[in-house]
């Protein structure tokens, strides 16, 4: 006999979810908040003398959190007042729209394509003051279309109504989408998954971002477990 899920456990099921992806919204005052606003304030000062708008966030591979990184730190700068857009530039195997319960019938790849509107687009989250643009249909030719102009004018336009845009990108290793976005970017921020990404990796990525003439602003150690004399740690896992 198969039991259906009750409405009950189903929404504490949701809840629970969501709680592990944004734990900034959820747990305000936990450790992990308190470290995405250290890396807040980490990319606020990277580049005092340069005005920092568009930030990319990659990995070097798959799985090592950069979603989830992205998401937070989307809340924590619009829990500071900022305005701010998260933009899924993963045309090939989005999530963001899962992370803040959004529609995906229209997104980037519409916008680019000129099949919508930005204002059309763009979607509201439950949290004041963070916006998305969602992925939209993954398209057949992710590459083409974020380096084409339309994607140029897209980033003009958001860096004019958003005091922050994030970017989420697919990995360094995987396709060339990361780079071509990191070059149309103020800075981009490295999500390193410590003990489980190999050095080699991060070097290769390193390399990539230098080639993409990126400025790299900073590296998050995702999973970095501090020394037992610094009384606490970190055990959060983060997921892509």
């Amino acid at each position: 006999m198969i039991r259906l899920r009750s409405k009950k456990k189903k929404k504490q099921l949701m809840l629970s979810k969501l709680a592990r992806n944004l734990i900034t919204f959820s747990d305000t005052k936990s450790i992990i908040s308190e470290q995405f606003r250290t890396i807040r304030a980490n990319i606020t000062f990277s580049m005092p003398d340069q005005e920092l708008k568009t930030i990319l966030v990659t990995s070097s591979t798959p799985g090592e959190g950069k979603s989830t990184n992205v998401a937070n730190l989307g809340v924590v700068f619009a829990q500071e007042g900022k305005r701010v857009l998260i933009i899924d530039g993963d045309l090939r195997k989005p999530t963001l729209h899962h992370t803040f319960k959004t529609f995906n019938k229209v997104g980037l790849s519409n916008v680019i394509a000129k099949k919508a509107t930005i204002n059309e687009a763009i979607q509201e989250t439950f949290i004041f003051g963070l916006h998305v643009l969602t992925s939209g249909p993954i398209p057949p030719n992710p590459a083409e279309l974020l380096s084409s102009k339309s994607m140029d004018a897209l980033i003009l336009d958001v860096k004019r109504d958003f005091d922050i845009v994030i970017i989420d990108a697919p990995p360094l290793l995987s396709v060339s989408d990361a780079q071509i976005l990191a070059n149309k970017c103020d800075g981009t921020v490295l999500i390193v998954n410590t003990g489980v990404v190999e050095k080699e990796a991060v070097r290769k990525a390193n390399v990539i971002l230098s080639n993409s003439q990126s400025i790299i602003i900073g590296v998050v150690l995702n999973n970095y477990v501090t020394p037992k004399h610094q009384h606490y740690y970190n055990e959060y896992s983060f997921g892509e």
